[in-house]
Formats: C-alpha cells, structure tokens, sequence
C-alpha cells in the first residue's frame, strides 16, 4: 500500500501555508482540496519537497537558534524541581522531628500516669490501714462494754434475783440485715481481699486494669440492647472531604523526548530515502523560488554536512534573509526585524523587572501629589484616589507631608528615602575640579574658648586694632571674620567666636567652616564649660586643634595645670609627649603670638589646602545684618572658585547681585578668591547664618531654586506649627495657673537673635511657656508693634532700637518695648519676668503661743477666752489653732483681741489678754493657741 501523507503535517513540517501548497500543486496539475486533512501521495509530497525545501531549512535553522533558549529552560526547570525536593526533604524531616517530640511527650505522660497510680495505691494502703485500727479499736471497746455489762447484770442478780426474768440480756450489736452498694461485686472481694495482703506498685496497677476491663464489660453489655435498636435504622452513608487527594506525578519530560526521537527518526528517514526526479517545467511568472532553477551548482547530501558546513549555511542563510535582493527576501528580512524587535522588548522588560525589584524614591519633604506622581511613574488620579481612600482630601499641586509621602508610595509598593533639598541641588551640582587647576589657598582658622580667656584680645595684637572696645560689656556677641598676611605673601583667615553659653550655634558654624581651631585657654584659670565644648565642636568636624594658653604674664599663671587638665580628658599636648601642638602666650603683651602663627602655618602645609580659583565661587554664610542706609548686608567666606562684582548669588531662600563688595576694614574691592572673608551687598533678604552660597550663570535658574526653597520653608513652617489640643488644655486646667509669656524678637544680625531665642526657650517650664511669636533682623518696625499689640506680647530689642512711627504705635497701643545691648542682661529679664507671673509660694509660720487660764461667757458675744502670752506674740489679723492634749480640734481666726477693756493689734510675750474665736465657742481652760501667719514667697523658675 503506497504512504500517504496529511496535507496539514507535510504543510508545517515544510513551513508553508495550505493555500500555497494547494496552489502550487494545482499549477503542477494535481487538484488538491484545502481540507487541511486531506491525504497527498508519494508523488505530491515529492513535488512539494523539492520546491520548498529551503523553507524546510529556514525552519531548522531557526530551530537550532533556539535550542539555546530551550536549555536554559531546562536548566531552570531542573533547578526548580530540585528546590522543591530539597523543600520536601526539609519538610519531612521537620515531621519525623514533630513525630519523635510527640512520642517524647506521649512516654512523659506515660510516666505521670504511672506515679500517679503509684501515689493511688499507696493512698488506698494507707486508708485501709487507717480502717483497720478503727475496726480493731471499735471491737475492743464493744468488748469492754459487754464485760462492764455483764459484771453489772451478775450484781444486780446476787442482788434482786426476782428482776432478772424482767431484763434484756444486752449482747452487743445486732445484725439488722444487709446493704447491697452498687459497684461490682469483684471490686469488694478484692478490697476485701487486700486487706490482710500488702500492697506493692506491681499489685496496684494489675488491680486498676482488671477494675477497667471490669468496667468495659458492664459498658457493652449496657450498649448491647442500643445497638440491635441502631440496626433496625437506616443510616446514611458518607464520606468526609479532606482536600485534595494527591493520586500521582506525570513527568513531562517523557512526552518531550518522546517528540524529539520521533522528529529525529522522521528526519533520518527522509534523508536516506531516494527523490524521484521528474522533469517538471517551473513558470517563472509565479513563486518567490523560480530563480532557483538558474543555480546549476550540483547538490550535496545533507547526511555528509559537518557541524562547521551546517554552522556556515546556517549563517548563508540569515545573510540571505536580511537582504533586499526581491519580494521574497524583503518579507524574510522585515520578519527577522520583528523578531530582533521582539526580543529587543524581552529584554526591555527584563531590565524594568529588576529596576521594580529596588523601588526606592529620594523625595524632600512637602513635595507636590504632581512631582510625586512622575517620580514614581504613576497616574496623578490614582495618588489622589489613593489618598481619599485614606482619607486624606489631595489636589494635583497640594504638598504633602512626611507621614503621607510615606504612606502612599507604600501603597504604590515604593519606599522613601527623605533627603535635604540644598544637599540634593549640591551633589547634582557638584564639580570635580582638575588638579592640575588646583593653587594653594590660606588657611581659616577659627579662634575658640570661653568667655574673657584672651581670643578677641589675641586677634586685636595679630590685627593691631582694638575690637573690644567696640562690643557692648567688652564680651564678643558677633562672629568676626578678618584676614591677616602674617609673612610675604602668606594669609591667615582668622574666625572669632563668641565665648559665652548662649552662642553655642555660633561656635558650631565656626568649627564646620574651618581648617585649624585654636582653644583659648586662661592660664590663670582652668577648662571651663564652653572651652569644652569647643573642644568637641572641633572633634566633631574633625578639624586639628592648637591649644593657646594666653595669660602666661599675670603672676597667677600656671600653664601646666591647664595641660594636665588636658591629660585628663585625653588630649595630650606635644610637651607631654603627645601629638596636639600648644604655645605659651600673651596677648596682652605679645608674648610667643609670632611662634603661635607659625604653628598655624606649618599645621596648614601639613593639610596641604588647595582651591580652584578659576571657577564659579561656593562658600559659607557667616553671619547676616540688616544695614539702615545698605540694606541687607551678609558676612560671607569664599570656599571655593573667585567671587566677583555682579555675580549672582544664592544663599539658602534668598538671592540677589552682588552690588557691592568689602573687605573686613570697610574698603570695597572688586573680587574675592578662595579662604577670603568679604561683606556682601544685594541679597534680597537675611540669610540664615551656617547657610551655604553659591554663584549662578543663569539668573533664572537661581530665582526659580530660591523659590522652590523659600516654598518649601513656608510649607515647613506652616505644617510644624503647634495647635493647642485637648490634652494641653487638660495640662493647664490640671496646673491651674497655667501661664505664656508671647514675645516678638528682633536684633541686629541673624545669629545674636538665634543664640537669643535658643536662650529663651530654654526658660520655659511646666508652669510658663515663651512663645516667641516672631524673630527677625533690622529695626523694630509698626508691623512689630501691631502683632505685639494683637497677641499680648512684649517687644525684645538686640542692638536695634524702634523707628518714631513704632515708637509711637507702641505708646499708643500700650506695647512694652524691652532693648538690649548685652545678651545675658536681656536672658535675666525676661527670667524675672517669667518668675513675676508665677503664682507666689505660701510659707506658714508660727509666731507665738498662747495658754488658755480662763473662759467667760457672754450673751450675743460667745466665748471670751482668757489668756497669757507664752511665746512671741499675737497680732488681730494673725490664724490660729486651738490644741487640746497634742490634738488640733480647730483652725480659724480671732474675731476680737483686747487687753482690759481696749482693743489691741497685738500682745506681746508675759502679757494677759483676752481673744475671741470666730465661729468657734468649744473653749477650755487649759487648751493652747498656736498662733500663725502665711507669707507669700516670690516661686523660682527651676
């Protein structure tokens, strides 16, 4: 019978379609129906075999392509399967280690119920034991009875022998009859039987088995008449659901090597059958193959390729498929482009797969729904729908706070990570200079201590000027900065600090901006708070330290307390063998101040300090004043880069040209290159001393950053506001006299009213609170005074004084206006203020006693006490307390006091008078009056 093949087989084993084959085969003169399962002969399959057999082979060859693919699935697919038997084989251990935890348990169980029916049998000997003396007990008193009974009846009979036919015989007890108790007849004779044995463990536990089956057996003869009812009855049969019930494993992998054997042997077999030629005339008019006849090259069998021929053809043949030469091989190329499209898109989405694998967003707090929505690729409508849904009301450019932003990138599957606008803008900002454009700069040095150890008096003699006299109470209040040329062409910038505890913030600005820290220390004197505390703001910056111990002059000077004080907290100064260099001086006479400088200069070769001056300027705002003729007027050190006239700055929210430059001596200069401090002119506004500056290109591109800051400081301000809730009013109705001292605060420059305000705030207790409602830089204004007035505030001046239309709202108004020059004279105050509006403590004390002789009566007056003086004296407005043997009966205050017939304010020691109690009539002779007043005592703020 001759082979006969499907249409659709031989159709997808060839790579063509039915309708191509069909007409193909029409055209050779054989009809074929496109029933895709209709039969071809061995003649038609020949026919199609010879035209289309390099589709055959395109097939193949992008079969082999694949195999790749298929082995890396494979591979996966095996990886698979050996983590899920290695998860079996842990869970079967984790069974087989339950099961043997149980069978643990099970055994202790066993071994309690054993000694508890130990404990049983040794109670059952005991109470049968117990039993049996009372029996024996019982029996022998019984006995005794009847012999007592007997000797009795024999006297009464040698006595009276008529009576004894007239009494009873008393013979014990008598035997009524018999109780049948329910238990088991086997369980008596056994309890019976035990008595007169001794029991043991063994014997015990023998006995409660056979009392069980004694028990089984009376349950199923009780159950056996149950049962023949149960049977007349029909009962439905069920059965329980218990899940899925796991029947088998079907291995796949069967089926797959199964199809691949079969296409080999397929394969084989028609390579080694033999084609039949016929002559067959091809129209050129129609198929994308007739060139192929004008191809005289003989051809090779396919058995005879090696791997290197079938790797060539293979490549022939993706060459030929990617070029232009007809129609055929222009649709050939556009399918291998889609499929280098296709798997360019797999691998697309693979990469977004593992960007989705760290969902993390670096966002500033208060960012808008909108910006939080593109950072996280989602729809503006679902992060405001996700937000009602929390119950949170959202517009499209509404700022969000922390504890929303977080919570609505959780529910978008994101995490957050917070990060500071200015540091965000700096490190996308941020330049990497060359160094080959790096010069060396001056060092900034910052000068620390405390308060009157010697450093503004040091920096005087460097700068041969006098500074102090021009700060109020001859203590620094401000930070200075000054450039100093110590040799030819040698800079030092020097910063000084204030030494008082209330510019804490200002040391901290000093130690962060600096190179080298000098501590100033007295002599004369020893470690004090701030000195430490300098000490650590450099340790934190981590910036090297030169100790300068200044008075060595004064005959009280002793430097090697101060360097052992040093030892003690770890720092070793070279003199002492350690590493910290520290000088001997004198700032008074200029003492050692020379070889002071050049330790300063050798610690910053060491450093090798280094800027680029050819660039765009950074640096740090120093401190900032508002400047009546000026405007606002900022202290600022160039970090970095050349600062020149004209330059746009921004620092933190405020921005402006640079309209004016000048030196710390008051003289304008056109530029300013790295480690040189310079005053600034055309900020818009203040800058917050510690903010960083920066110079911009584009105007445009630092408006729209001071905007975006100043917004989101607005936002800040407005978001951490505190609001009076219901637990603070129930705090302040508890304390009862609950009282607020509201003060708006100006000064002269940004850090004296920082280091003020950190100050006041400190003041606040539980029983009064500074609200300080407003600070700011420049002269007390009317808008001051309006808000004072409004919120019962009270005005505190630093160095600023009021204009006449302020000065005159306030007289208006009623506004107190408080100014100051020196800061701890404005901090003591405002303490006493705060202490004035305490509520006054009540002190009670005794200022006399008095005895009571004798008591009258009188009619519409009451009792009058007569009375003498013990101790001190009594006064008519005084308290007092009647005492009756040690014991307060009455605590009240005297209605009259008289000596004779006069009334008195008061009576002194050894002197008689006579008193009468206010609503108190129960007075005795012989009862004491102690005599109090209360003062009030002005309350101390802790």
């Amino acid at each position: 019978m001759p082979k006969s093949y499907r249409l659709s087989k031989v159709t997808r084993e060839l790579n063509i379609s039915i309708g191509r084959a069909v007409d193909y085969l029409g055209e050779q003169g054989v009809e074929m129906d496109t029933n895709p399962n209709a039969k071809l002969d061995q003649a038609a399959y020949d026919l199609l075999l010879n035209e289309f057999d390099a589709d055959r082979l395109q097939k193949e060859a992008s079969g082999e392509v694949n195999i790749n693919k298929l082995d890396k699935e494979k591979k996966e697919q095996q990886k698979k399967e050996a983590e899920k038997k290695k998860k079996e084989e842990e869970e079967k251990a984790r069974k087989e280690a339950e099961r043997l935890a149980e069978e643990e348990k099970a055994r202790e169980k066993a071994q309690e119920e054993k000694e508890r029916l130990e404990k049983i049998a040794a109670e059952k000997k005991a109470e049968e034991e117990r039993a049996k003396k009372e029996v024996e007990e019982q029996a022998k008193k019984e006995e005794e009875q009847k012999l007592a009974a007997q000797q009795e009846a024999e006297k009464e009979k040698k006595e009276s022998p008529s009576l004894l036919t007239e009494r009873k015989k008393l013979a014990g007890l008598t035997k009524v009859g018999k109780i049948e108790l329910p238990s088991d007849k086997k369980d008596t004779e056994k309890k019976t039987s035990t008595k007169g044995k001794k029991l043991t463990p063994a014997n015990s536990e023998k006995e409660e088995k056979e009392i069980l089956d004694s028990r089984k057996e009376q349950e199923s003869k009780s159950d056996a008449p149950k049962k023949e009812e149960d049977d007349d009855r029909i009962k439905t049969k069920y059965k329980k659901l218990e899940g899925i019930t796991k029947v088998g494993k079907i291995d796949l992998s069967k089926f797959e090597d199964k199809k691949k054997k079969d296409s080999s042997s397929d394969d084989k077999d028609k390579k080694k059958r033999k084609r039949i030629k016929k002559n067959v005339k091809y129209d050129n008019r129609k198929g994308g193959n007739s060139n192929r006849n004008k191809n005289t090259r003989p051809k090779k069998d396919v058995s005879e390729l090696t791997e290197e021929e079938v790797q060539k053809q293979i490549k022939e043949t993706l060459e030929k498929l990617t070029g232009k030469a007809n129609k055929t091989s222009n649709k050939r190329g556009a399918k291998h482009r889609r499929e280098k499209r296709k798997n360019r898109r797999e691998q697309e989405e693979l990469e977004i797969l593992e960007q989705e694998q760290n969902k993390t967003i670096k966002v500033t707090e208060f960012v808008t729904v909108n910006d939080l929505g593109s950072l996280m690729d989602t729809n503006v409508m679902d992060i405001i729908s996700a937000c009602m849904s929390l119950g949170i009301m959202v517009t499209m450019n509404q700022r969000l706070d922390a504890n929303t932003i977080e919570l609505v990138a959780d529910e978008f599957g994101y995490k957050v990570e917070f990060t500071d606008a200015e540091l965000e803008e700096a490190q996308e900002d941020e330049i990497v200079d060359n160094e080959e454009d790096l010069l060396p700069r001056a060092p900034i040095v910052t000068v620390m201590g405390h308060v009157d150890h010697g450093k503004t008096s040091l920096l005087d003699y460097i700068r041969k000027e006098n500074v102090i006299a021009g700060e109020s109470g001859g203590i620094t209040q401000h930070i200075g900065a000054y450039s100093v040329e110590v040799e030819k062409n040698k800079f030092i910038t020097f910063l000084d600090t204030p030494g008082h505890e209330a510019f804490t913030a200002m040391r901290a600005r000093g130690a962060q901006i600096t190179d080298i820290a000098i501590i100033v220390i007295a002599a004369d004197d020893q470690i004090m708070p701030q000195t430490e505390e300098a000490i650590s703001h450099a340790q934190a910056a981590g910036v090297p330290m030169i100790f300068a111990i200044n008075k060595v002059d004064k005959p009280t000077a002793n430097p090697e307390k101060v360097k052992e004080q040093l030892a003690q907290k770890n720092l070793l100064v070279e003199d002492w063998g350690g590493k910290l260099q520290s000088q001997d001086i004198s700032a008074k006479t200029g003492l050692n101040v020379d070889e002071l400088l050049e330790k300063i200069l050798l610690e910053a070769e060491m450093l090798e300090l280094k800027a680029n001056p050819d660039r765009l300027a950074n640096g740090t705002v120093v401190e900032a004043s508002l400047d009546k003729g000026r405007g606002y007027v900022s202290t600022i050190v160039v970090q970095n880069g050349t600062l020149r006239v004209g330059d746009y700055v921004l620092a933190g929210s405020n921005h402006g040209k640079v309209r004016a430059m000048l030196n710390e001596r008051g003289q304008q200069i056109k530029e300013a290159k790295p480690a040189t401090p310079v005053t600034i002119l055309g900020l818009d506004g203040a800058p917050t001393a510690g903010d960083n500056f920066r110079v911009y290109a584009d105007e445009k591109e630092a408006k729209q950053l001071a905007g975006k800051r100043e917004q989101l400081q607005r936002e800040q301000s407005i978001r951490t506001q505190k609001h009076i809730t219901l637990d603070e009013i129930g705090r302040r109705i508890a304390l009862g006299d609950f009282q607020e001292l509201n003060v708006v605060l100006k000064g002269d420059v940004d850090g004296s009213v920082e280091a003020l305000t950190d100050s006041l705030q400190r003041l606040s207790t539980e029983e009064i609170h500074v609200n300080i409602l407003h600070k700011g830089v420049g002269q007390i204004t009317e808008s001051d005074v309006l808000l004072a007035s409004a919120s019962d505030a009270v005005i505190i001046g630093f160095n600023v004084r009021p204009n006449s239309s302020a000065r005159s709202v306030a007289d208006k108004e009623e506004v107190e206006i408080r100014t100051y020059s020196i800061i701890y004279d404005a901090i003591n105050d405002v303490k006493e203020a705060m202490e004035g509006m305490l509520s006054p403590d009540l002190k009670e004390e005794v200022i006399g006693e008095v005895e009571i002789r004798d008591t009258f009566k009188i009619s519409k007056v009451g009792t009058i006490a007569g009375c003498m003086v013990l101790t001190g004296k009594i006064t008519r407005n005084s308290q007092v307390r009647i005492i009756r043997e040690g014991v307060v009966i009455h605590d009240g205050e005297l209605a009259s006091l008289k000596r004779y017939k006069d009334d008195v304010k008061e009576v002194n020691k050894g002197y008689e008078c006579g008193l009468n109690i206010k609503n108190f009539n129960d007075i005795q002779v012989g009862d004491t009056i102690e005599v109090y007043v209360v003062n009030e005592v002005k309350k101390k703020l802790k």
